[in-house]
């Protein structure tokens, strides 16, 4: 990945597939509100708090639930990324 995040920022790939409902209907993309849950591709090194480094509780590989709205839209290579501060990751799946 030629991107790296700086500070307390993270590299998340949005888990937007095609997942049929319960009742077996897929929603078509124009429909599907964006996707809150995605896989961390890379973490920067940490915020300050005091003069001291604190490092990220998430990394590269934890399946995460962020805000609907965090986050800045980026295309790297040709792939649809967010870069999300640690503050709007909600949770880690799993």
């Amino acid at each position: 990945m030629k991107l790296r995040p700086l500070g307390d920022r993270v590299l998340v790939r949005p888990d937007d597939s095609d997942k049929p409902l319960p009742s077996g209907l897929v929603i078509p993309d124009t429909a599907k509100e964006k996707p809150q849950e995605g896989i961390v591709l890379g973490v920067g090194p940490g915020g300050f708090h005091d003069g001291v480094r604190v490092p990220l509780d998430v990394k590269e590989g934890d399946r995460v639930v962020y805000s609907k709205y965090g986050g800045t839209e980026v295309i790297v290579e040709g792939e649809d990324l967010l870069i999300l501060a640690e503050r709007d990751i909600l949770g880690v799946v799993g």
